[in-house]
């Protein structure tokens, strides 16, 4: 296959599945991987795609599920930063749920030192902090997803009913002032609705990838939500309508503290 062809090929398929792996778009094309990463690099030129250490992947459309090989390698110091916020949530002796999105990933790596029981329905922080004895690890079983790294289904909800947690992380595919938060497929909304109503505490991990976006399936609107964190200022349209849902918003750059209104603000 010429060149040309291979490429347009490689930009109709991430179009269609919206991510692709570099040994998967090898094994397809039976050409090096150097072959492949020149042909990822000319399209991320053209603006078709965004290139990850991994492979390839495009952040519009309402059904956009990214591999987690490939999420798991992009924005990763907005993702640590995130994190950084979350621990210092967090506080020895809790009860916490972090959900399948590579964001929790990372959280999860900042408190893994901590004594606290977790509970998950992810693959990749059950291999994470199953080696480690000060934390009590609660894993939700169900239907596996392999491109997820996750377990979702009837049988992980029934399961999730089952507790409650101090602290709930959980992320989303968009969000936007409008339409609350969203995500692409049913069953990652539907396990973290269940968590949402078991959980005393609830924050919403999200870069700044994932605002002002509208994905397929609402998980719920933000006054189910305590807190934003995010790794970016948000604009004041964002903490005007997060006040009206008292939602915090923790953007805070530099100490991971939140933004909120001043006392003359909260008088008006």
């Amino acid at each position: 296959m010429l060149s040309a062809a291979r490429k347009q090929r490689i930009k109709e398929l991430i179009l269609e599945r919206k991510s692709a792996t570099v040994a998967e778009l090898v094994k397809m094309f039976n050409v090096t991987d150097e072959t492949i990463r020149r042909d990822l690099s000319c399209l991320e030129k053209e603006g078709v795609l965004l290139r990850s250490y991994g492979g390839a992947f495009i952040q519009t459309g309402v059904e956009n599920q990214i591999d987690s090989n490939i999420r798991s390698t992009v924005y990763v110091d907005n993702k640590t930063l995130i994190a950084q916020k979350c621990k210092k949530i967090i506080h020895n002796g809790d009860v916490v749920f972090l959900d399948n999105s590579t964001t929790a990933y990372f959280v999860a790596k900042q408190v893994q030192h901590m004594r606290l029981t977790i509970v998950t329905n992810s693959l990749s922080i059950t291999n994470l902090l199953g080696k480690f004895e000060n934390i009590r690890l609660i894993v939700v079983g169900g239907f596996y997803s392999p491109k997820e790294q996750a377990f979702y289904g009837s049988s992980a909800q029934d399961a999730i009913e089952k507790y409650y947690v101090d602290k709930a992380f959980l992320s989303c595919r968009s969000l936007s002032i409008e339409n609350g938060i969203t995500d692409s497929y049913d069953q990652w909304a539907q396990v973290r609705k269940t968590i949402i109503e078991r959980s005393k505490e609830r924050y919403l991990l999200a870069d700044f990838s994932k605002f002002n976006q509208t994905s397929f399936m609402r998980v719920c609107g933000f006054e189910k939500i305590n807190a934003i964190i995010t790794d970016k200022p948000l604009g004041p349209e964002w903490h005007t309508a997060m006040r009206k849902y008292g939602c915090r918003v923790l953007d805070g750059v530099d100490d991971g503290t939140e933004t909120s209104p001043s006392d003359d603000e909260k008088k008006r």
